[in-house]
C-alpha cells in the first residue's frame, strides 16, 4: 500500500469511514499544497469522531453568529441602511466571533446560478468624501452592486478581518417568513430572465453544486447547512421531512446525502453541515433539531465522512416552552429529558461534530448567573428560565468541544432579538454599533479564546481574527502550548503551524514517497477477570485474526447503534465480547471509542507499527 507524503493528510478519522462492510479507497486520499498568500487556501477544515481539525490535525473550535437578511426579499444583509459593511465585518471580528453562518434562499443562488442576481433597494451606498457610507458596494461606473457582489464583498472583508463564513439554505424562494416551511423542495419563483421555477430536490442540490463550485478556490466559505429546520407540514409543506433509509423524496437523510455527494464532487474541502428533523420514531423536537436518526441511518457521502458536521438548532422556553422547562431543570435534566438522546450522544460517543446552528433568545436588563443557576428553576419567570437555559448550553457546548453559532447579530429577529441593539452611520467615527451588553456578556465567553490572555482565536492561519484576536499559526505557534484556551478545561498542547510553500490548493494531488518496509506486529496479552481468560489481538474487532479495515467499521457501527451491532446486538454480525476486548486498542482500558477505529486505519496504512496505540 502506498503511504502518504503529509502524514496529516493522510489520517482517515473514525468519521470518514462508511457505517457499512465496503472499505474506502486509499488510493484516492490527496495532500493539500498551500501558498504563503492569505489567499492560498490552506484553512480547509475536516473532521475526526467528534472534532473539527485543519490540515495540520490541529483542533479548531467555529464560535460565531448569525446573520440574515439575504434570504429575505431584501436579498440582502440586513442592517446596511444604517451601517457600513466594513466597519460591520470589523466589529464582528473584533468582538471574537470567527465564523459567521450567512443564511440564503434557492432562489437567491439560482438567479445567481442563471447570471441575473437581484438588484438591492435596501442599501443607499454613498461616495461621497463627506459622508462615504458604503462605499465598497459602489461599482466603478457609479451603480450599486447586485446581490451576489455584496456578498462577495462580505467574504472579502471576512477575509481580511479573519473571520470565515457558512452559508445557510433558509428556504426554497427569498422570503421573510420562509423559514416556516419545512422542504428543500415544493415551492417556486418568478426567475429574474423571467422564468417560473419549480424548486425541486434536482433544482436545489443544483444551485448549491453551482456555489460550490464558483467558490471553491476561497476557503473563507468554508461550507454549506444544506438546508434550514426541515420538519412537519407546518407552514404549508405538503409532508412531513423524514429520516429512514428510503429514498422517499422527503427523506431528509437520502437527499442530504445525495446533495453532499453533488458539493463534494465540485469542492471535496468544504464542510457539509446537516441539520436534523422534527420527529423521530415518536420522539419531537425543535425543527431541525432531531438527530435520532443519525444513530441507525447516518448520513455516509461516497468520499466518506470526513466533511461532514450535523448541526441541529436548540432554543429555550421563550420561544415555545416544552415539557422538560416545566421542572427545576439542569444539565443533567436537559441531557436526560431531550439532548443526549436528541443530539448530544454524537459528541460523547465520539460518532461525528456538532455545531449547534442556532441558539439564543431575549434576556433581561441585568443578568446575574450565578443566582439564576441557584434558583429552583420553577420559581424563576419564562424570560429567567430563557437566561438559565442559555447558561446551561452555553457551558455545556464549552465543555464538550461543540461549535455553535448564535441566533443572531440581527435585532429584527421577532422571538428572539440579536446581539446589536442599534446602529447608526457617523461620518466621523464610521459605524457605531451598540451591542446588547448583557447578552453579549452571556455569549462571549462561548467563543473560542485563549485561557489567561483571552485573545479570540481565528480559523485563519495567517489572518488575526479582529484587533483583539490571534490567527490560528498564533494560537498554535504561541500560545497553546503555554496557555492553552477555553476548551477542553484548558488543556495545553503543542502544535504545528501551517509553513506555506508558495502553491495553492487547486493543485490537489496524490503524492508518494519512496519508503523502507517496517514490519508490523501487534502485541498479545492474557486478560484475566472473574468469568475469562482470553488472548486479546488489538485492533481484531470482529475476531477473523487479521487487522484490517472492517475491524474499524465495526468498531464504528458498535458505537453509532450499540443495540444492533454492539456486544449482544440483534445484527448475527454484531461484536462479541472477545471483539470489544480486541477493539480497545487505543489508549487501553478506556473502553470502545472512535479513537479505536482511528488507530486501526493508522495501523492499516502504516502510520503506525504496533497496536495497541499508546
Amino acid at each position: 500500500m502506498k503511504k502518504i507524503a503529509t502524514a496529516a493528510a493522510a489520517f482517515l478519522s473514525a468519521a470518514t469511514m462508511s457505517f457499512s462492510a465496503a472499505a474506502p479507497a486509499f488510493s484516492n486520499m490527496a495532500v493539500t499544497n498551500v501558498s504563503a498568500a492569505d489567499t492560498s487556501g490552506d484553512d480547509w477544515l475536516h473532521a475526526e469522531g467528534s472534532r473539527l481539525y485543519d490540515m495540520n490535525g490541529n483542533e479548531v473550535w467555529l464560535t460565531g453568529a448569525n446573520w440574515f437578511g439575504f434570504n429575505c426579499t431584501e436579498n440582502v444583509l440586513h442592517y446596511l441602511w444604517s451601517g457600513d459593511l466594513c466597519d460591520m465585518v470589523k466589529d464582528i471580528a473584533d468582538h471574537g466571533i470567527n465564523v459567521l453562518r450567512i443564511p440564503v434562499s434557492t432562489e437567491l443562488l439560482y438567479n445567481w446560478m442563471i447570471g441575473d442576481p437581484d438588484p438591492i433597494e435596501s442599501v443607499n451606498p454613498n461616495d461621497d468624501p463627506y459622508y462615504p457610507f458604503n462605499v465598497a458596494l459602489i461599482n466603478k461606473d457609479g451603480s450599486v452592486m447586485n446581490s451576489q457582489q455584496v456578498f462577495n464583498v462580505l467574504l472579502e472583508q471576512c477575509k481580511k478581518n479573519g473571520v470565515k463564513v457558512f452559508i445557510d439554505i433558509h428556504s426554497p424562494e427569498s422570503n421573510n417568513s420562509g423559514h416556516n416551511y419545512g422542504l428543500w423542495y415544493g415551492k417556486s419563483f418568478t426567475a429574474n430572465d423571467g422564468e417560473t421555477v419549480e424548486v425541486t430536490t434536482d433544482v436545489w442540490m443544483e444551485t448549491l453544486a453551482w456555489t460550490a463550485d464558483y467558490y471553491k478556490n476561497d476557503d473563507t466559505l468554508i461550507g454549506f447547512d444544506l438546508k434550514n429546520e426541515p420538519h412537519s407540514k407546518y407552514g404549508g409543506a405538503p409532508v412531513d421531512a423524514v429520516w429512514d433509509n428510503s429514498t422517499a423524496e422527503n427523506n431528509w437523510k437520502n437527499a442530504s446525502e445525495k446533495c453532499a455527494n453533488a458539493i463534494l464532487e465540485k469542492n471535496p474541502h468544504a464542510l457539509i453541515f446537516i441539520e436534523g428533523v422534527e420527529g423521530y420514531n415518536g420522539h419531537g423536537a425543535w425543527w431541525g433539531g432531531n438527530l435520532r436518526g443519525v444513530a441507525d441511518y447516518p448520513v455516509t457521502p461516497e468520499t466518506g465522512t470526513s466533511q461532514i458536521v450535523y448541526s441541529p438548532h436548540d432554543y429555550g422556553p421563550i420561544v415555545s416552552d416544552q415539557t422538560w422547562f416545566n421542572k427545576d431543570f439542569t444539565e443533567e435534566t436537559l441531557l436526560d429529558d431531550y439532548w443526549y438522546d436528541t443530539w448530544a450522544y454524537l459528541v460523547d460517543k465520539d460518532v461525528a461534530p456538532l455545531l449547534i446552528g442556532e441558539w439564543g433568545g431575549r434576556i433581561p436588563d441585568t443578568v446575574d448567573e450565578k443566582s439564576l443557576l441557584s434558583t429552583p428553576s420553577t420559581s424563576l419567570s419564562a424570560t429567567e428560565k430563557n437566561v438559565k437555559w442559555m447558561i446551561l448550553l452555553r457551558n455545556y457546548m464549552i465543555n464538550h468541544h461543540i461549535s455553535h453559532t448564535f441566533w443572531c447579530l440581527n435585532d429584527d429577529s421577532g422571538d428572539t432579538g440579536g446581539l446589536w441593539k442599534n446602529i447608526q452611520y457617523n461620518p466621523t467615527t464610521g459605524t457605531v454599533i451598540e451591542w446588547d451588553t448583557e447578552k453579549y456578556k452571556l455569549f462571549e465567553p462561548s467563543l473560542w479564546q485563549t485561557l489567561d490572555s483571552g485573545k479570540y482565536i481565528g480559523l485563519d492561519h495567517q489572518q488575526a481574527l479582529g484587533e483583539n484576536g490571534i490567527s490560528l499559526n498564533d494560537f498554535y505557534g504561541n500560545y497553546s502550548s503555554t496557555e492553552g484556551s477555553n476548551i477542553d478545561g484548558g488543556k495545553k498542547s503543542g502544535g504545528t503551524p501551517v509553513v506555506p510553500d508558495g502553491t495553492t490548493t487547486t493543485d490537489i494531488k496524490t503524492t508518494t514517497t519512496t519508503t523502507t518496509t517496517t514490519s508490523k506486529t501487534t502485541s498479545s496479552s492474557t486478560t484475566t477477570d472473574s468469568t475469562t481468560v482470553s488472548n486479546i489481538m488489538y485492533g481484531d474487532s470482529n475476531c477473523d485474526g487479521k487487522i484490517d479495515i472492517s475491524d474499524a467499521v465495526m468498531i464504528l457501527q458498535a458505537i453509532a447503534n450499540p443495540d444492533k451491532y454492539g456486544v449482544g446486538g440483534t445484527d448475527p454480525t454484531c461484536m462479541t465480547a472477545q471483539g470489544e476486548k480486541n477493539a480497545d486498542c487505543s489508549n487501553v482500558g478506556d473502553g470502545v471509542t472512535a479513537k479505536d477505529a482511528l488507530a486501526v486505519q493508522r495501523y492499516v496504512v502504516e502510520l503506525i507499527t504496533v497496536l495497541p496505540e499508546k
